[in-house]
């Protein structure tokens, strides 16, 4: 049998131009155990992912903010204090970055989110005035969000709801919010892409980037359960 999955989705899923790479939707809809997407988007976004891939929803969002299995959302971390710094960065010249729209934060729950052009200087400076309260880089954006909410932590809510030991899933990842996923995880790689901090924690670097790196992981997790 295949084992369980807990999958990353930017840089992850996505070709090298932030698309949904097709592969996915010819490697995963048919994958014959749980697939967990973990991401740092809001909630929508994975849930939305995994519909039209045809697979129960079942995501970890927000970098664990959000965790949602077996029709049970677990929700944590303190959104106020996030905003607060959020704010407190603004009123010191520096901008979120996203434009009039914002959909990046529309949907957003337990955290904010801002460009990688944003001033992360200044914003880890203001943030770090703020108890309980840190900037997680994942080369997509800037995530201001409570210390303690990880996508290790939600895994392992979303496990539980499943009725599987967190060690069973396999993760493949891409970026600094995956660390603690490969924490839990009794599996880890990062693709080729990958930064430094997944690099090190990931058990194996495989050689491709992006999709074609994840779909090298699960063809041979294929090949191992035949």
């Amino acid at each position: 049998m295949v084992p369980p999955l807990a999958l990353d989705i930017d840089g992850t899923l996505t070709t090298p131009t932030g698309r949904i790479d097709p592969r996915a939707f010819e490697q995963l809809p048919e994958w014959d155990a749980p697939v967990v997407f973990a991401t740092g988007k809001a909630f929508p976004y994975p849930v939305a992912l995994a519909h039209f891939l045809g697979r129960e929803e079942t995501v970890i969002a927000e970098n664990g903010g959000v965790a949602y299995a077996d029709g049970e959302t677990t929700v944590v971390g303190d959104p106020d204090a996030a905003r607060a710094v959020v704010e407190a960065f603004r009123e010191r010249g520096g901008a979120v970055g996203w434009g009039d729209g914002d959909t990046v934060n529309r949907w957003r729950e337990t955290e904010v989110a801002l460009s990688p052009d944003a001033d992360e200087a200044l914003l880890r400076e203001v943030a770090a005035a703020v108890d309980d309260v840190e900037v997680v880089d994942t080369g997509y954006a800037y995530h201001v969000k409570s210390t303690g909410v990880s996508k290790g932590r939600a895994l392992g809510v979303v496990a539980d709801a499943l009725g599987l030991d967190p060690a069973a899933f396999v993760a493949v990842g891409d970026s600094e919010n995956d660390v603690s996923t490969f924490g839990v995880a009794g599996e880890s790689y990062a693709v080729a892409n990958a930064d430094a901090a997944a690099r090190e924690a990931a058990d194996e670097v495989v050689e491709k980037g992006f999709m074609d790196g994840t779909v090298s992981v699960l063809e041979r997790l294929r090949e191992r359960a035949q």
